[in-house]
C-alpha cells in the first residue's frame, strides 16, 4: 500500500505567514523530516503574482488595492495573477512528485489537481471540467478553481483555490489568471448556498486519496473526518 497523505487544516492565516511556510515544508520534505502533506487554508483579501505574471492583468491601481487592504505578492508559482480571500478553500500539497503515480511530471501533476476538484465537486452535484489550453477548473464559462504550483528538489508547493463563497467582485480588480472576459463561478452561485468548509475539506480529502491511490490521514486537532 502507498504511504498515507497527510491532510492538515490550517484554518485563517495571514498570506506571508503561509508563504513562509510552505518553503520551510519544502526543504523539510526534500529532507524526509515530513510526509507528503496537504495543508488547507484560508487567507485575508490578497492577490498573488506567478512567474508569467503581467502588469496588465492587474485592473486596480495600487492607490485602490491599499484603500481596501489587499496585498500584491510575486511568487514563484507558475501563471498570471490571482485572487485569494475568505470563503476560498486554499490547498498547498507539500508533495515528492516522486511518490505520486505519474512520477516526476508536472504536467501529469496539474492534470491530477485539477481532477481531485473535478471529483470533489462531482460530490456536490457541480459538473465542472478542464478547458484547455488553460490550467484549472471550470462549469461552463466560469473558472470555479485556480491552480498555480511551483516544484523545488522535485517537491511540489503551492496548489489551488476552490472558490465556495468568497465575494466575486474583488476578482473585478484583475483579469484572473491573466483571462480576458472569462466568468468566475462559485460553490454558492452554482448551488444556491454554500457547503460547510469541513464538507468540501472532507470530499477534496476523498478526491485526493482515489486520485493518488493512497490513504488520506487527518491529525487530531485538524478537525477534518475522513
Amino acid at each position: 500500500m502507498s504511504e498515507p497523505l497527510t491532510a492538515t487544516d490550517l484554518g485563517r492565516m495571514p498570506y506571508r505567514e503561509a508563504l513562509a511556510f510552505q518553503r520551510e515544508a519544502v526543504l523539510s520534505r526534500a529532507r524526509g523530516e515530513i510526509p507528503d502533506t496537504v495543508y488547507f487554508v484560508e487567507h485575508d483579501p490578497v492577490l498573488t503574482v506567478g512567474r508569467a505574471g503581467r502588469s496588465e492583468s492587474l485592473r486596480a491601481d495600487p492607490s485602490e488595492l491599499k484603500r481596501r487592504g489587499i496585498e500584491v505578492f510575486d511568487v514563484e508559482r507558475g501563471g498570471d495573477v490571482t485572487y485569494h480571500g475568505p470563503g476560498q478553500v486554499v490547498a498547498y500539497p507539500i508533495v515528492s512528485l516522486a511518490d505520486l503515480p505519474g512520477g516526476r511530471d508536472l504536467h501529469r501533476y496539474l492534470r491530477d489537481l485539477e481532477e481531485v476538484l473535478i471529483r470533489a465537486l462531482e460530490a456536490f452535484g457541480i459538473a465542472a471540467t478542464r478547458r484547455p489550453p488553460y490550467t484549472g477548473v471550470w462549469v461552463g464559462d466560469r473558472k470555479v478553481a485556480a491552480i498555480g504550483v511551483a516544484v523545488r528538489q522535485w517537491v511540489a508547493f503551492h496548489g489551488f483555490a476552490l472558490n465556495v463563497d468568497p465575494d466575486l467582485g474583488h476578482f473585478e480588480l484583475i483579469h484572473p489568471c491573466g483571462i480576458r472576459g472569462a466568468g468566475i463561478a462559485s460553490m454558492r452561485t452554482l448551488l444556491g448556498a454554500a457547503p460547510a468548509r469541513d464538507q468540501v475539506l472532507e470530499r477534496l480529502c476523498t478526491a485526493f486519496g482515489d486520485v493518488w491511490q493512497r490513504p488520506v490521514l487527518a491529525p487530531l486537532g485538524a478537525m477534518l473526518h475522513v
